[in-house]
């Protein structure tokens, strides 16, 4: 039988007790993952950037110094609440309060950064989020996932088991796949207009 995906309350519960209950902005191991995150992305610089499930927003600082504008968002209100407080120096991010997938941001992205949020839904709400992701990546946009890949029991998967849901899709190409013992960082871009793949970095500037 399909595992259900992890039940609001959990979430609501664990903020309720901390307001950065992971400690995203204390932990080595979070603050080097993040700064790996965003040093793998193969543009110098973003138009429109999408962060679902931003948690506290300590991810979605970083990626504000890449790109034009963040569009980041959380289901539960006091972690929207935290990561509104930790970007409001911040001109060009907006936090919202989002359920996704049922609910889902207008206009498109050419950078979405899926981070510890897929091993949470279940295959019919994983299937419909990344269905509207792609819809709404640009062409040629860049789509990066970051999950740990230890099994916990509020998981109904791990950062090994995304990226082979994410190989089965058609019309992502595989930029990078850094993988380590912890959690497993893939860039994946999706084709440019006229359907060739987006080039490498190196291509992109003549250098192959």
């Amino acid at each position: 039988m399909t595992r259900p995906k992890t039940p609001d309350a959990y979430f609501d519960a664990m903020y309720r007790g901390a307001e950065d209950p992971w400690a995203l902005a204390e932990r080595w191991y979070e603050r080097r993952k993040y700064d790996l995150t965003v040093a793998a992305l193969p543009r110098p610089r973003y138009r429109r950037a999408f962060e679902p499930g931003c948690s506290v927003g300590e991810l979605t600082r970083r990626l504000a110094g890449r790109c034009d504008d963040v569009l980041a968002c959380d289901r539960v209100g006091s972690a929207v609440d935290t990561a509104r407080r930790r970007t409001r120096d911040l001109a060009n991010v907006e936090v919202r309060r989002m359920v996704l997938p049922e609910e889902w941001p207008e206009g498109t992205f050419d950078l979405i950064v899926l981070s510890e949020l897929l091993y949470y839904l279940d295959g019919t709400t994983f299937d419909l989020l990344l269905e509207r992701t792609l819809t709404s990546l640009e062409p040629g946009g860049t789509l990066v996932t970051v999950h740990w890949d230890h099994p916990v029991p509020e998981h109904l998967t791990t950062g090994s088991g995304v990226a082979e849901r994410l190989a089965e899709r058609p019309g992502l190409a595989l930029l990078a796949d850094h993988r380590e013992e912890d959690f497993v960082l893939q860039v994946h871009r999706g084709p440019r207009p006229d359907g060739r793949p987006a080039p490498s970095v190196a291509a992109g500037e003549g250098l192959v």
